[in-house]
């Protein structure tokens, strides 16, 4: 496994762009993105100095970047069952690799492939989010919702100072729905976690 997916990542770069700074077709350096194709020394050089970061590092030698940062690898998940720890989910579709300094404090995060088209136009299918795991938000968050008896959804979540939640889709095609304080605590309604970012393949290739 190579570090060129989170180096490209960390520089804010596409396939696309990677590919035409170093002279090279977005399929080619898909291939080597994917572990298709071995990289010639010269062409990891390039990639090296584009991305600021060791050779080492792209060959996945070492987790240490030039600027000393550290990445940790999370699951990205396809679903997340009602009522199974995150940790025994066993339909772990991709990995994504977030910096290490993002953990700080004890934080914990896993990623979600984005399904279905309630928060269109802002998240598309196919899309993965990073979702910190926790039960706390603010009102107006993104977040990994439960609705008990259910996969979690992605909504946006508004909360009311009488302790009733709306979950507001993006896409105007579906209506929010309000809970009251009640509905809340008996369904029960709880937060998996907080999106704090989000990832979207480029067309015509993998990121």
């Amino acid at each position: 496994m190579n570090n060129l997916k989170a180096a490209r990542k960390a520089k804010g770069l596409t396939q696309v762009e990677v590919a035409r700074a170093i002279g090279l077709t977005q399929n080619g350096y898909s291939y080597w993105e994917n572990g298709k194709a071995k990289i010639d020394r010269d062409q990891l050089l390039k990639l090296a100095n584009l991305f600021d970061v060791s050779v080492d590092y792209l060959l996945g030698n070492t987790t240490t970047t030039n600027t000393g940062s550290k990445i940790v690898r999370i699951p990205v998940l396809g679903s997340i069952p009602a009522g199974i720890p995150l940790e025994a989910i066993e339909e772990i579709i991709d990995w994504e690799e977030i910096p290490e300094s993002m953990c700080a404090g004890g934080k914990e995060y896993f990623a979600l492939e984005v399904k279905g088209d309630s928060m269109w136009p802002d998240y598309l299918p196919g899309d993965v989010v990073i979702v910190r795991k926790t039960p706390c938000f603010e009102s107006g968050d993104v977040c990994v919702v439960y609705v008990n008896g259910y996969d979690a959804t992605l909504k946006q979540v508004k909360s009311q100072d009488d302790g009733s939640m709306t979950l507001v889709p993006r896409n105007q095609s579906y209506p929010p729905r309000t809970y009251s304080k009640e509905e809340v605590m008996a369904l029960p309604i709880s937060i998996a976690g907080v999106v704090v970012e989000l990832r979207r393949k480029i067309k015509g290739g993998k990121p």
